[in-house]
């Protein structure tokens, strides 16, 4: 793939603490293929450390979809072990952060809902890899540079070495290697499974949490109860709490959220406010609108995966009784994970306005396979990938799989981590990575 024509790189520059700071700004076609019109601006963010001005790049590719690269103030873990050899360049991908940010208020220039679906099949993996390659281009010709990806990075990642190895001259890969033929059913039945584990290891250690749970949700079927941003909360929204069970501190995270829910008003049972901004602040996708519409179309890859994703993880739940939301009395409480369900688009009023779209992307037949099998099965590019056994989000079978199809792959397989190993072990993960790759 030829990097997409790009317009003039702008960047100013400002100095942290012994580094220089980049800020680059690159204007880039909406249409990676060139078929259609409009543009975007992509924004990257350059760290380079004193004496480092000639070292080779490395750019950090977010999970998600719809979350911005990170806004460091300290500049700690695996980014302070990064900047030791690699000008660090923290990419916010399309749709994201600087880059052309995307809600309600923005799609609702585009058009109509079709209008939007449209405009929102040009955010996926193979769009951020085109923008990618026109930041490299930009910044340093035909060299190669180095990419690090977590979670929703490394399937960009895996995209990236599909479609333009050439800009690749290294890649790690943190809790992302995708299925490469995998369908939005086949990711979503293996993390429901991997979500009853959690669930069942959140309440061994919780055991009164999952009488407070049921009690909640109990409560919220029958009283109404407001979210700070003006919604009723509903018990099936609540359930989506358990997303915290896929990061190594979600489960205390959630026992404290949990912690002494209920007040008394005026001879009343409520939920306290405390827990209800707690509760908000969780569930709301107000800051990352993106993650949610687009979530499921990372697996979607036409007649590949099956065609639309038709709200696979709606869908496949009614295969498993214990997430059922019509459990019967004495049924294990269940909370589910990394799922989004048609109805938020109800129930969030950050959602709402894009409920259309949504619908329409989730019925899209024709999405472009983001990963080729045969070019990947050639790779020449050295990579070496962190695959986490009990990770509720990126299943394991699926990305031990991909690495056995990745020519070359060295992958650093362990059960210490839950899915925000990066985060919290990065430099470590990092040094480990690093030392597999340069073998």
């Amino acid at each position: 793939m030829s990097p997409a024509p790009a317009t003039g790189l702008a960047t100013r520059s400002h100095r942290v603490d012994g580094h220089d700071v980049h800020e680059h700004f690159l204007t880039v076609p909406l249409d990676r293929t060139g078929a259609g019109a409009g543009t975007v601006e992509v924004f990257a963010r350059e760290y380079v450390r004193d004496g480092a001005r000639d070292a080779p790049r490395l750019v950090f590719l977010q999970g998600g979809p719809g979350n911005p690269a990170p806004r460091p103030d300290v500049l700690g873990g695996w980014l302070d072990r990064a900047l030791e050899e690699f000008r660090v360049v923290l990419l916010d991908q399309r749709g994201t952060g600087c880059s052309t940010p995307l809600d309600a208020q923005s799609l609702g220039e585009v058009g109509d809902a079709a209008a939007q679906a449209r405009y929102l099949a040009h955010f996926r993996a193979d769009s951020v890899v085109a923008d990618a390659e026109a930041l490299r281009n930009a910044l340093q010709g035909v060299e190669p540079w180095w990419v690090l990806g977590q979670s929703y990075g490394g399937f960009v990642i895996t995209c990236y070495l599909s479609q333009a190895p050439q800009g690749l001259a290294g890649a790690l890969v943190t809790a992302g290697l995708p299925g490469l033929r995998a369908s939005a059913e086949d990711v979503y039945r293996a993390t429901y499974a991997q979500t009853a584990v959690r669930n069942a290891e959140f309440f061994a250690r919780y055991p009164r949490d999952e009488a407070v749970a049921h009690r909640i949700a109990g409560h919220l079927d029958g009283e109404e109860e407001f979210l700070p941003t003006g919604e009723r909360l509903s018990s099936r929204r609540f359930r989506t709490l358990g997303i915290a069970l896929g990061q190594t501190s979600g489960f205390d995270a959630l026992h404290f959220a949990l912690e002494d829910p209920f007040t008394t008003v005026r001879g009343t049972t409520r939920l306290r406010t405390r827990f209800l901004v707690e509760a908000g602040r969780r569930l709301s996708f107000a800051a990352h609108p993106l993650y949610a519409v687009l979530h499921e179309s990372i697996y979607a890859q036409g007649p590949v995966t099956g065609g639309a994703t038709r709200w696979a993880a709606h869908r496949v739940r009614d295969e498993f009784g214990e997430f059922s939301l019509n459990a019967p009395p004495g049924a294990p409480f269940r909370f589910t994970g990394e799922h989004v369900y048609p109805w938020q688009f109800e129930e969030d009023p950050a959602l709402v306005p894009l409920r259309g779209a949504a619908e329409l992307l989730a019925g899209r037949e024709d999405l472009t396979p983001l990963y080729d099998p045969e070019v990947l099965a050639g790779n020449a590019v050295p990579v070496a990938a962190a695959v986490y056994v009990d990770d509720m989000f990126v299943p394991y079978a699926l990305s031990a799989r991909t690495a056995r199809e990745v020519r070359g792959v060295r992958t650093l397989v362990t059960n210490a981590y839950q899915h925000d190993g990066l985060r919290l072990d990065g430099r470590r993960l990092l040094d480990g990575l690093l030392e597999l790759v340069r073998r």
